[in-house]
Parts: C-alpha cells; structure tokens; sequence
C-alpha cells in the first residue's frame, strides 16, 4: 500500500535538498516512489512554487491533474472567489475516500506558509531507519500522512531529534 506523506521545511529551499536525499534512497531501493511533488514559498511571495517531480523516474502515480488539483485547494482556491471555491470544494470531497479531506487541506494550509516548503511524496517500502538516518541533519516536520496512527506514531518516533 502506498502512503502520501507532506513534509514540511523551515525554508523555501529545504524540499528540494530532501528531494535529492529522497532519490538516493530510491536508487539503494530503502524506498519506492510512485509520485512526488513540491511546494516551494519565498516569504516575499503571495503564492508558493510547485512542481512535480517528474524526473524521479517511471510513471508518474498520481499525474499532474491531481496535484494542480490539491496545490489549488490548498493554496489558491481564496483567489478565486466563492463559485471556484465552492466547485472546489464539491471536488475536494471526493478526495476524502482517499485520506485527502478537509483535516488535511486546513492542516496542510496552516503548515505551509510564506518562507517554507514542503515535499508531497507517494511511496512504500520505506526501510524506516535507513531512512531516517538518511535525513539526519535536515529540519523536516511530519504535517500529514495517511498512515495508520500506529505507523504514523512509529515514523514520528523514528524522525524525533
């Protein structure tokens, strides 16, 4: 099974130095990436950067329809007014079967602010201590996961300085 976790860095840069960290573990097989995105905001900005991580290699899970998607309830749909937003919120419901409901929009929305960023990353097998290991030194915070709370709970353990 699959896990779609949000990390969340006390700087516009520090998703994309986990994102190399991510790759390493990939290519030593710790972990299995299906899908990842990032979202990047320098604090003069009212709107963060994001990309997907289209070169993390084979095809990509969710698409890029699914992160504009997420990316834009999370952090556009107040631009847009009250009939996208609204629209918006109907499709965002659908999202919920999938552990992506209002929780995670309003808990995501409150994390990620101007001169932070964050990696949206689908994987399984993580080898937990090897990956833990791995990102030693790197200021990350768990925001979401759609783990178990025994998991979620073990991989907090597991990242705790």
């Amino acid at each position: 099974m699959a896990t779609l976790t949000v990390w969340k860095f006390p700087t516009p840069s520090g998703a994309d130095d986990a994102v190399a960290t991510l790759q390493s573990l990939a290519r030593q097989e710790l972990v299995t990436i299906h899908d990842a995105a990032t979202v990047s905001w320098s604090p003069e900005r009212k709107k963060p950067k994001t990309r997907q991580l289209t070169e993390l290699g084979g095809t990509a899970a969710l698409g890029g329809a699914f992160w504009g998607l997420l990316f834009g309830l999370l952090f556009f749909v107040p631009l847009f007014g009250m009939a996208v937003g609204a629209a918006a919120g109907a499709i965002g419901g659908a999202l919920g079967d999938v552990g992506i409901d209002d929780d995670f929009i309003a808990t995501v929305r409150a994390r990620v602010r101007p001169g932070t960023s964050a990696l949206f990353a689908l994987t399984s097998g993580a080898v937990i201590d090897k990956v833990h290991e791995a990102f030693v030194g790197q200021d990350a915070e768990l925001v979401q996961t759609n783990l178990s709370n025994e998991e979620e709970a073990r991989l907090r353990d597991a990242f705790a300085t």
